[in-house]
């Protein structure tokens, strides 16, 4: 039958489907020691790029290959979030004790400001660092930079990281439908991170070079350009990060 054969949709469904179940896998089992869930989110957004842009090879070599290459400097970043966010429950902790001492619309604004920059940076920083080679301060403001340039989008990308957890949330209500909860688990962050992928490549290949492969690497920053060692053009991009070194 038609629908069988190894190029027809279906199939083809199936096939990115498992690609996708697997990436799932490797992201929780990298993520277990903590530490580490930096570097394992930076290869999950490297490969799941690759997969939107049909350049991917082979998924496990593709994620450890970034792992590998990104970890010190996705460690880096992944401390400052948690830093960040030990901050955030020490203020929240703080102010709940004194909230008389301060106007509520003051601490109102503060409040979303901060969680407004951080969740919006945390979700363009690791594919930012999968996919451009910049330093950790220059990669944090271009994050930050590419989620208000593509609001929209970046919208769309908190609503895919909330719906396993509104899945979840109606599922408990409904015990008829409580098979969707193993299924959610099984996809629950490299299906977001995939569907996020084909919103931010369009605004990843504004930053791109229009003579430089898509295989290349290259940086670019929010200030303007210059080069890098007579290699690089800057705006300070390095795409696909994936000869950042020479294998």
């Amino acid at each position: 039958m038609k629908f069988f054969n190894l190029d027809s949709p279906l199939m083809k469904f199936l096939s990115r489907m498992t690609d996708i179940l697997w990436l799932n896998i490797l992201t929780v089992v990298c993520s277990i020691p903590i530490i580490t869930a930096g570097a394992s989110f930076t290869a999950l957004h490297y490969v799941c790029l690759k997969m939107v842009r049909d350049e991917e090879g082979y998924i496990t070599k593709d994620f450890f290959k970034s792992f590998k290459r990104n970890f010190k400097q996705a460690t880096v970043i992944w401390l400052i979030i948690l830093a960040i966010l030990c901050v955030f429950y020490v203020d929240y902790k703080v102010l709940a004790a004194y909230t008389g001492a301060l106007p509520k619309p003051i601490i109102v604004a503060g409040v979303i400001a901060a969680v407004v920059f951080l969740l919006f940076t945390g979700l363009y920083v690791f594919p930012v660092l999968s996919h451009f080679d910049n330093k950790t301060g220059a990669t944090i403001k271009n994050a930050f930079f590419m989620s208000i340039l593509a609001l929209p989008r970046t919208i769309l990308m908190v609503a895919l990281r909330v719906f396993p957890w509104a899945i979840i949330y109606f599922v408990e209500r409904f015990e008829t439908a409580s098979f969707l909860i193993p299924l959610t688990v099984l996809f629950w962050i490299s299906l977001p991170a995939y569907l996020s992928a084909k919103l931010y490549s369009k605004t990843f290949k504004r930053f791109e070079p229009e003579t430089q492969s898509t295989n290349d690497d290259f940086s670019w920053s929010v200030g303007g350009t210059e080069e890098t060692e007579g290699e690089k053009e800057t705006i300070e991009t390095d795409t696909d990060n994936s000869d950042k070194t020479e294998e």
